[in-house]
């Protein structure tokens, strides 16, 4: 365990993560959250994406014991834009749904900005369920919109797209 801890530090602090509020999270950080649990509990589990045996990028599911998981997908830089986080994310989808059969849907958030990651949800099946509003501090200080997604279990399986219904205000609301 000790080892993993020290590869996801290197990972982890070694790369600018520009869409995460902490950047690049210092090495101490990183220990001090694998040993609090944020990597791996009765609610988390993380997994390395390896490519040609080296460590392209780590996928966080998180909440998966209340119904409803989300994930943290980061793909280190070399990586990018090479359809890594598509892989990632159909991967992550079809372990989550066969492995917890009880869970229904799956989230996940990204600032409005980061087109790639909204691309990958669209294409993995994904809707578009939320818009907050300068909800995600950025390391800048700025504060972003942050726009949430997400898969319903008869969408997954079906290969159907179910969209919320947004204009739902008339209903004498």
């Amino acid at each position: 365990m000790r080892a993993e801890t020290e590869l996801l530090a290197e990972f982890l602090a070694g790369e600018d993560w520009p869409f995460h509020s902490t950047g690049s999270p210092e090495r101490e950080l990183v220990r001090r959250h694998v040993a609090e649990g944020h990597y791996d509990s009765d609610s988390v589990r993380t997994f390395w994406i390896m490519i040609e045996g080296k460590r392209a990028g780590v996928i966080r599911l998180f909440d998966i014991d209340d119904g409803t998981p989300l994930f943290d997908l980061r793909i280190a830089r070399a990586y990018r834009g090479l359809g890594v986080g598509r892989h990632a994310v159909r991967w992550l989808t079809k372990y989550l749904f066969t492995a917890l059969p009880a869970i229904s849907r799956i989230e996940g958030t990204t600032r409005q900005d980061n087109h790639a990651m909204r691309r990958v949800f669209r294409l993995c099946g994904y809707t578009k369920e939320a818009h907050y509003r300068e909800a995600w501090p950025g390391c800048d200080g700025i504060l972003y919109d942050g726009v949430g997604y997400a898969i319903l279990r008869r969408d997954w399986a079906t290969g159907t797209l179910t969209i919320p219904e947004w204009d739902d205000e008339h209903a004498g609301l």
